[in-house]
């Protein structure tokens, strides 16, 4: 071990950046839902809890996507029907 070290060039903060697309946070996570991950991954073989989270994440954002869209067409539909728009004549 030296007696000093030289910081000059020495830079505060996550030493890693994060790549393109991605934002390093810190938030806290209810334990089990933490061991929950966890488990799946080494279930999996293997893997990143962080990147599990993040895919269940994505997938719940454009399920509700999904859904809103469902139900404003379903909405759409039923008051377009009151008046026979969007129907062919019969």
């Amino acid at each position: 071990m030296k007696k000093e070290y030289d910081f000059s060039k020495g830079r505060r903060g996550a030493v890693l950046e994060a790549p393109p697309g991605k934002t390093r946070i810190t938030i806290r996570i209810d334990d089990d839902i933490l061991r929950w991950f966890r488990t799946q991954v080494d279930k999996a073989g293997g893997g990143s809890y962080q990147t599990a989270m993040n895919e269940a994440l994505r997938r719940f954002m454009e399920s509700s996507e999904n859904h809103l869209e469902r139900a404003i067409r379903r909405v759409l539909r039923e008051e377009l029907s009151q008046y026979r728009i969007g129907r062919k004549a019969r």
